[in-house]
């Protein structure tokens, strides 16, 4: 709970800024910060989350999670000569009043009444699909979510642990969408028992919102071998092994990477070491959760990469190799190179593979048009190759965060409204 003394505090270092750059550089949803800090101000909370409900419907899982430190509070003035204000906490802080006062996203939202509402099915309950299906229903269309497993959420439910979100936000964040009107169906599955070509004839529209969250493997000697776990499935199927006493290797820099090492540590590993084959200042992980691994007791070892994983039937060991970052002409990026000879090898009884994700492999069956990368091709109104079909969030290369996945989402919905009202 947070105190209000220091929550006062926070928004009156806030400067109002009129050309707002946390908003319109930082901010993936443009959310209008000063407006809602200006209220927290004034004390005046109700007004501070209807200003935010113009532009989301996830305020309490952002303020929590979102990486602040490198969106909104990177763009931030307060930020060029001293520490920028902390709009996370901020934003989760109106959630949570929402909640202790007692009203919701359906008090602050005029829901248009159409005569014959035009029907749209969204594949996917996530950050992507909760918040296209809202602003469709907020435009008045007859809006269904059709999600495979039998509770919605997406990686917010089962890729994202228990200790950075809670479930008590996650449900109701959920619940105050759906109260606006929207219908579900559970356990439906594209490829299973749903057919794009069944639910083209259904609907007016679809919006394709599952995501990709099949783990990218690393291609390297020994991955076969058993032991070692993508960092995605891990999260999302909960099927942990037994870390009792164990040392575990995560290969990767990103907050899937700190989500498995701080799950597993939590879960008795005894060494849990995070590889990473750049230097940590390049990490794409918050800052925030690299400093609670640390304290954690979880090890870095920056600048290394996998070699090989050894093992005659299960992982064994791992050898490292590690790296120098050198310029490569027309990247801007430090690129990380292997330094011949610097080959050294580690015990380990498990590796985890957190280095980005890709598509399931049954996306290729959906005979929709797809780019270099396997994920589904749009244009700049969220559209496929099929004309009823659109897509967003990473299924469709949206820049991997849930504030990013949401502004997919709400993207590809006045797009469908555009079209169909």
């Amino acid at each position: 709970m947070y105190q209000l003394e220091e929550i006062e505090k926070k928004a009156s270092y806030c400067l109002n800024c009129k050309i707002k750059p946390c908003s319109n550089k930082g901010c993936p949803l443009n959310n209008n910060i000063p407006e809602f800090i200006s209220f927290v101000k004034n004390r005046d909370y109700k007004n501070a989350y209807k200003a935010l409900c113009k532009t989301t419907v996830l305020p309490g899982v952002c303020g929590l999670i979102c990486p602040h430190q490198k969106q909104c509070q990177s763009a931030c003035v307060r930020g060029i000569k001293g520490s920028p204000v902390q709009i996370g906490t901020l934003e989760s802080f109106v959630f949570e009043k929402s909640q202790e006062e007692g009203y919701c996203l359906k008090d602050f939202v005029d829901i248009k009444t159409l005569e014959n509402p035009k029907r749209v099915a969204i594949i996917g309950g996530g950050p992507a699909g909760l918040t296209a299906a809202a602003f469709l229903r907020v435009a008045g269309l007859d809006v269904t979510i059709f999600e495979k497993y039998d509770y919605l959420g997406g990686l917010l439910s089962h890729g994202i642990p228990d200790f950075r979100l809670p479930r008590k936000t996650i449900n109701t964040t959920i619940q105050n969408i759906l109260d606006l009107g929207i219908k579900v169906k559970y356990n439906q599955e594209l490829g299973k028992n749903l057919a794009l070509k069944d639910l083209e004839k259904d609907y007016d529209a679809i919006f394709l919102a599952f995501g990709a969250n099949k783990s990218t493997k690393m291609n390297v000697k020994g991955e076969e071998l058993n032991g070692v776990f993508g960092g995605n499935e891990l999260l999302e199927f909960n099927t942990h092994p037994d870390y009792s006493g164990k040392t575990v290797i995560v290969c990767g820099g990103g907050n899937v990477a700190m989500d498995c090492a701080r799950t597993v540590k939590k879960l008795g590993a005894k060494n849990v070491k995070v590889v990473y084959r750049r230097a940590r200042e390049q990490m794409p992980a918050e800052d925030k959760e690299i400093e609670c691994a640390i304290n954690e007791g979880i090890e870095f070892l920056f600048q290394n990469n996998i070699f090989e994983i050894k093992g005659e039937k299960k992982v064994s060991s791992v050898e490292l190799i590690k790296t120098e970052l050198v310029k490569k002409e027309g990247d801007s990026r430090l690129s990380p190179v292997n330094i011949p000879k610097s080959n050294y090898e580690i015990k380990a009884d498990y590796v985890i593979m957190a280095l980005g994700s890709t598509t399931d492999d049954f996306v290729k069956s959906l005979n929709l048009e797809l780019d270099k990368w396997g994920t589904i091709k749009v244009d700049e109104n969220h559209r496929t190759s099929r004309p009823k079909i659109y897509a967003g969030g990473e299924l469709a290369r949206a820049k991997g965060t849930v504030a990013w996945a949401a502004r997919s989402g709400r993207d590809a919905a006045y797009s469908i409204i555009e079209n169909l009202i």
